[in-house]
């Protein structure tokens, strides 16, 4: 007799459909953010070559392969980086909304600028103006939009400035 407790076939499989979902999931990131990741270049190597491959049965058994493959991992670390990734990723997408959203205000109305520069003591209000003049500028004239995306530089810049870490 051995001494290794029997795991239930029910919760093998539970379990190997757990590191097959992990494994869609890397398979959906962005190539870059999957080189970034802390694995096995094996699974690296599989995740990346699944993400070419077009064909639905070739990438289910690509799917299966990598399935396969994490058996030989522990997901756990594999699933920390993952949540950070998708994490940092829905707060950068806020941050962004958040300031295009503020530069539409400043470009409609001027009193936002005031409102801003109560909020925001350390703020260079005058390059925030004339930056506001040429985006309008360019507007009307329907010119290319190089002060509009330099004021959104502008406004990320002072946003990191005051960003608290997190």
């Amino acid at each position: 007799m051995s001494a290794v407790p029997s795991v239930s076939k029910t919760k093998r499989k539970q379990e190997m459909h757990e590191l097959q979902a992990l494994g869609v999931e890397l398979v959906a990131l962005a190539e870059s953010q999957i080189t970034d990741l802390q694995i096995p270049e094996r699974l690296r190597d599989a995740v990346l070559a699944a993400k070419r491959i077009k064909t639905h049965e070739a990438r289910r058994r690509q799917m299966q392969y990598i399935g396969r493959l994490m058996r030989d991992v522990d997901p756990l670390p594999i699933r920390a980086q993952l949540d950070i990734l998708v994490g940092r990723s829905a707060q950068e997408a806020a941050r962004h909304r958040r300031l295009e959203a503020l530069r539409e205000k400043l470009l409609a109305d001027d009193a936002a600028l005031t409102a801003y520069g109560t909020q925001h003591a350390g703020a260079d209000l005058q390059a925030l103006r004339t930056l506001i003049r040429n985006v309008r500028r360019e507007q009307k004239e329907g010119k290319p939009p190089r002060a509009f995306r330099e004021l959104f530089r502008l406004l990320k810049s002072l946003d990191a400035g005051t960003a608290t870490p997190g």
